[in-house]
C-alpha cells in the first residue's frame, strides 16, 4: 500500500533574543515550521538564542491580504535576482528580507523551504493555488524544464504587471458610474428625510392646497422616513443576492456577461479589455513554448467574460482540427478587425507571439484612453444628475411659496 502523502507543516513566525558571534546582544524575527528548526537555523547563522517564542498575533487584524499585485511584485523581484546570477534559494532569502507584508513573507518563506528541501519550484507553487493559478504554475514548470527559469519569470512578471494595470483601469471605469448613483441616492435621501419635513411643517399653516408636485415629494419623504431601514435592507439584499447568483449560477453569470458588454461606454471598455487580455495571455504562453491548442485552453479562463471564453474555446476546437487562428477568430465575430489582421500577419510571418503582444499593447492603450475620456465625461454628468435631483426637490418645496406670492 502506498504511503499517504504527508501534509506540509504550516509556517509560523518566531521572535528571538540572543547573542551573535561577537557576544553582542541581538534580536530578530524568523519564520519556520517548528521551534527546533528555528533554533537550528539560528545556530547555523552563529547566533546563540537565549529566548525563542512564537510571535504573538495582533489583537486587531493580522497579516495584510496578499493581492495579485503583491504576487506580480514578488515575481519581478525574483526574476531580477535570478537574472543577476543569484541562486534560486538565495533569491528567496533576499526577496523575503525586503517584504513588508507579513502574509507575503510567510508565503515566500514556505515556498523557499519547499524548494530547499528538494521540491521543484512549480511543485512548491502548486501547494498555494489560492495565490498561484494553473497558468502561473504551468509557465514556471515550462521554464524549469527548458532551463530558462529566469527568462520565464521575467515574462510572467511582465504579464502580471500588465494584467493588473488593465484590471485597475477597468475598475476605475466601473467605479465612476456607481459613484454617481451612490452619491445621488445619498444626497436625495438626506434631503427627503431631513430637509423636506422642515418645509412640510411650514406648509401646514398655509390653509390652501399644495401643488401636485410638492404633494408628491412630501409623500415620498413621509414614506422614506417610515421605511428607510426597509429600503436600506432591500438594497443590501439585492446586492448580496446578485453576487451570490453570479457565484452559484453559471447560466446567470454568463447572461450578465453577455448584457454587460452592451452597456454604453462601459461595455465597450470591457470588450476592449477582454481582447487585450486575450492577446497578452496567448502571447505569453505561446512564446513560452506552450503548444497553441494548450495555450488557448489557458486563455479561455483569463479573458474575464463568458462571451470571449466561449469564443476562445471554439477557436481552440477549430485550431485543433487544422483551421488557422486568424480564420477562426474572424468567424467568432467577437474580435475587432485590427486584432484579426495583426494575428494574420503573425501567422504568416512566423512571429505570432510578437503580433499578439502588439494586439495587447494596442487595446490596453485604447482602454486607457477610454477610461480617461469616461472620467472627463462623468464629472459634468455627476453635476448634472445631482443638479436635477437637488434642483427638483428645491423647486418642489418652493412652489407653494411662489404661488402664495402670486396671490398676494
Amino acid at each position: 500500500m502506498a504511503e499517504a502523502k504527508q501534509k506540509p507543516q504550516k509556517l509560523q513566525a518566531y521572535v528571538w533574543e540572543g547573542r551573535d558571534r561577537k557576544g553582542s546582544k541581538t534580536k530578530g524575527e524568523v519564520s519556520g515550521t517548528s521551534m527546533a528548526l528555528v533554533k537550528a537555523q539560528l545556530r547555523k547563522q552563529g547566533i546563540i538564542a537565549d529566548k525563542v517564542k512564537k510571535k504573538p498575533k495582533p489583537l486587531f487584524g493580522g497579516s495584510k491580504k496578499i493581492t495579485p499585485f503583491d504576487i506580480a511584485m514578488f515575481t519581478r523581484q525574483l526574476a531580477t535576482m535570478m537574472k543577476a546570477g543569484v541562486p534560486l534559494v538565495q533569491s528567496f532569502d533576499i526577496v523575503t528580507d525586503g517584504l513588508e507584508n507579513q502574509g507575503l513573507r510567510e508565503l515566500v518563506a514556505s515556498i523557499r523551504n519547499d524548494v530547499a528541501s528538494g521540491t521543484s519550484f512549480a511543485g512548491a507553487l502548486k501547494r498555494h493555488p489560492r495565490h498561484f493559478d494553473d497558468l502561473y504554475c504551468n509557465l514556471v514548470e515550462s521554464g524549469e524544464k527548458a532551463g530558462a527559469l529566469e527568462q520565464m519569470l521575467d515574462r510572467i512578471a511582465t504579464y502580471l504587471e500588465k494584467t493588473e494595470i488593465l484590471k485597475k483601469k477597468v475598475k476605475k471605469a466601473m467605479t465612476y458610474p456607481i459613484a454617481v448613483v451612490v452619491v445621488a441616492i445619498i444626497v436625495t435621501s438626506i434631503l427627503l428625510i431631513k430637509v423636506v419635513p422642515q418645509f412640510e411643517s411650514l406648509f401646514q399653516g398655509f390653509g390652501a392646497d399644495l401643488p401636485v408636485f410638492t404633494q408628491f415629494i412630501i409623500h415620498i419623504s413621509e414614506w422614506l422616513q417610515a421605511w428607510w431601514f426597509i429600503v436600506l435592507l432591500g438594497m443590501a439584499g439585492c446586492i448580496f443576492s446578485f453576487r451570490e447568483a453570479r457565484r452559484r449560477s453559471q447560466k446567470f453569470s454568463d447572461t450578465v456577461d453577455k448584457y454587460v458588454l452592451k452597456l454604453p461606454i462601459v461595455g465597450e471598455i470591457l470588450d476592449k479589455s477582454a481582447v487585450a487580455k486575450f492577446g497578452r495571455v496567448l502571447s505569453t504562453t505561446f512564446a513560452s513554448g506552450v503548444p497553441l491548442v494548450d495555450a488557448l485552453e489557458s486563455v479561455s479562463g483569463a479573458t474575464g467574460n463568458a462571451i470571449f471564453r466561449d469564443a476562445v474555446l471554439k477557436i481552440r476546437d477549430d485550431v485543433s482540427s487544422g483551421t488557422q487562428l486568424q480564420t477562426s477568430m474572424k468567424e467568432t465575430g467577437v474580435f475587432p478587425v485590427m486584432a484579426v489582421q495583426l494575428t494574420s500577419i503573425g501567422e504568416e510571418s512566423g512571429n505570432l507571439d510578437e503580433m499578439l503582444e502588439k494586439v495587447a499593447d494596442h487595446y490596453e492603450s485604447v482602454v486607457d484612453d477610454m477610461v480617461d475620456n469616461l472620467t472627463t465625461l462623468m464629472e459634468p454628468m455627476i453635476m448634472a444628475v445631482l443638479g436635477v435631483l437637488v434642483g427638483g426637490l428645491i423647486v418642489g418645496m418652493y412652489l407653494p411659496i411662489f404661488q402664495m406670492g402670486q396671490v398676494v
